[in-house]
């Protein structure tokens, strides 16, 4: 939808203009003007707020007078015709539930969901929200931390998947890079105004975000950060993607917060493990330890919030040559003694087996390069081969 389409829709119908004035009105997630929106619809509330203010308190039940008296005062300095000029000036658009890029799960939110989005990006945000994956942890992670986060957005993304993360310092940022850097999609969930670089130091991260992905934000332009905004922020990661994989936290690490949402909404909670030695290891670890999901790499990731046969490759170490013998073959490799060598009887008897059935299978040991044999003795070619040696030539 272009911003031109915006204006004219507010135009026509009111509903957009006026929910884009209660942005200026409710913090995010305030369930008390939820519910208020669900009861009354966007227009017929903001009427209410900006109306006589015995109307609104008879009407407006479930606020203490303070509170309502600060609603009303926000409303009437609300602007909303300014804020979507400023808006569609600077490329972005605001979302509203019912329109064709409305993701329809913010309704899981329930009275706590977005009044609207703030939108910056050309991809369709419907779309993209169906396949996504939000990535999470740390603000002063750690170099492992910052590997993992990078890779997994990056692997996300080599599979078709959207990376989702708040543009933090730390997992987030190294989350962002990695889907960047492999080319892939990715979408930052602001706690302020989009039109605000927050941290500063990731001005140009952000605007590398709207060129190539999406910058998402429920407050209207020019809002600032604060400390209930950044957590009242992860609901909306949490609630946006398909599940939330957590990469370092210590136990009262915001970022859990996103997992917390995560579980409550039906979505999975995942983590990757770290040192047990390492402080922002532990809120991960507890996090396994209650109903998160252990997972590795995008690959894991993926399997659980893909569709039915998108799986992980099955693990496994390597495969040695010694692992390919017949039963009968390693068991007379692993009769031969450690130091010195052996005759034919007395391989047999440790094996098990007859002398004749020792030398042929100690022959096809030797065409594989296994076994010595001097004379009428013989012995392990080289090293003995243990699980981790390196194969024989010509094996």
């Amino acid at each position: 939808m272009t911003g031109e389409g915006v204006v004219a829709d507010a135009a026509e119908t009111g509903e957009r203009r006026a929910r884009a004035a209660l942005t200026r009105v409710f913090e995010p997630g305030d369930e008390t003007g939820g519910g208020w929106l669900a009861r009354f619809g966007a227009p017929r509330l903001l009427a209410l707020l900006t109306g006589d203010a015995d109307e609104a308190a008879a009407r407006l039940t479930g606020a203490r007078p303070r509170r309502l008296d600060g609603y009303r005062a926000r409303a009437a300095a609300a602007d909303p015709e300014a804020d979507l000029a400023a808006a569609q000036a600077g490329g972005v658009r605001f979302v509203c539930p019912g329109d064709p890029e409305w993701p329809s799960q913010l309704g899981d939110l329930g009275a706590a969901q977005p009044l609207g989005l703030w939108v910056r990006g050309t991809p369709d945000l419907r779309l993209w929200a169906l396949r996504s994956v939000a990535v999470v942890g740390a603000r002063a992670c750690t170099p492992y931390g910052a590997h993992v986060a990078a890779a997994l957005g990056c692997g996300l993304a080599a599979r078709g998947w959207v990376t989702v993360s708040g543009a933090a310092f730390g997992v987030d940022a190294a989350a962002h890079r990695g889907a960047l850097a492999a080319g892939g999609a990715t979408a930052a969930v602001l706690a302020c105004g989009i039109d605000t670089a927050y941290p500063r130091g990731h001005a140009e991260l952000i605007a590398r975000i709207a060129e190539q992905g999406l910058v998402i934000g429920e407050l209207p332009p020019g809002d600032h950060p604060t400390r209930s905004r950044f957590i009242l922020r992860n609901r909306v990661i949490a609630a946006l993607t398909r599940g939330t994989v957590v990469v370092e936290a210590a136990y009262r690490s915001g970022s859990l917060s996103t997992a917390r949402w995560a579980r409550r909404l039906g979505r999975y909670a995942m983590g990757v493990p770290g040192p047990v030695t390492s402080a922002l290891s532990g809120g991960v670890h507890e996090l396994l330890r209650g109903e998160g999901v252990l997972v590795t790499d995008a690959d894991e990731v993926i399997e659980l919030v893909g569709a039915v046969g998108e799986l992980a490759p099955e693990r496994r170490g390597p495969v040695l040559p010694r692992d390919l013998l017949g039963a009968e073959c390693a068991r007379v490799l692993e009769s031969l003694p450690a130091r010195g060598p052996a005759g034919v009887t007395e391989v047999a008897r440790a094996a098990g087996t007859t002398p004749d059935a020792a030398l042929a299978r100690l022959v096809e040991l030797h065409s594989l390069g296994f076994v010595e044999r001097h004379s009428d003795k013989w012995h392990p070619a080289g090293p003995p081969q243990g699980a981790g040696d390196t194969p024989p030539q010509g094996a």
